[in-house]
């Protein structure tokens, strides 16, 4: 029996720093909705991610308001400040739980992440609960290599989760759009431009 048969709804999630978002996040966000067949995918932006503790990073309602201002012509895409709304640390496991409450029983939730974070899954915090409660959707890098053998002994069952979503890689990222705007070059290619405009008129990642 198929999920349409039974109703189940199929949910995305997309979590990160978004710190600006940019045009490789979208790519990546719609591509696993279409080839998912995802209702639709959420971008939560993280608060207080642990693994960043000490790296300055943008006001998480800057990061949110550019989040919404990126999807807000992208049908696929909603925005959830579930993560933003709440005293961090912010734990993966966390927001997926608090997913699961607000949506119901009846939805599957496919977590987005990338290989590199795939490869360190282990060392996440309740990354086992993670496993049972969620499938997870790795985006493919050509310069990250699995060890499966390792994965699987560390969480047991971590392969019948995975799914790995082949997609053209983009060679984009947030620190590098930081930069840029520190230097005065050019992003306009890089982010939508509502998050152009939204950066240079509140004068982020000038510092």
């Amino acid at each position: 029996m198929n999920r349409r048969m039974l109703n189940l709804r199929r949910i995305g999630i997309f979590g990160g720093t978004f710190d600006p978002i940019h045009i490789g996040h979208l790519i990546l966000a719609e591509e696993a909705w279409f080839q998912l067949q995802l209702d639709h995918v959420y971008l939560a932006p993280a608060g207080d991610p642990p693994h960043k503790l000490g790296r300055q990073l943008a006001p998480v309602r800057d990061r949110l308001f550019m989040a919404e201002l990126a999807a807000a012509d992208i049908d696929s895409l909603l925005v959830s400040s579930i993560d933003a709304d709440r005293p961090g640390p912010h734990y993966t496991s966390d927001l997926v739980r608090l997913l699961q409450t607000k949506a119901g029983p009846d939805t599957e939730f496919y977590f987005l992440m990338g290989m590199d974070s795939l490869r360190d899954l282990p060392s996440w915090h309740e990354a086992s609960w993670l496993v049972e409660n969620a499938r997870l959707v790795a985006l493919s890098r050509h310069d990250v290599t699995l060890d499966w053998e390792a994965l699987e002994t560390a969480l047991p069952g971590v392969r019948s989760r995975v799914i790995i979503l082949d997609m053209p890689e983009l060679e984009i990222a947030s620190h590098v759009i930081q930069q840029r705007v520190r230097n005065g070059q050019p992003i306009r290619h890089m982010v939508p431009r509502s998050v152009e405009a939204y950066i240079h008129k509140h004068n982020l990642y000038r510092g």
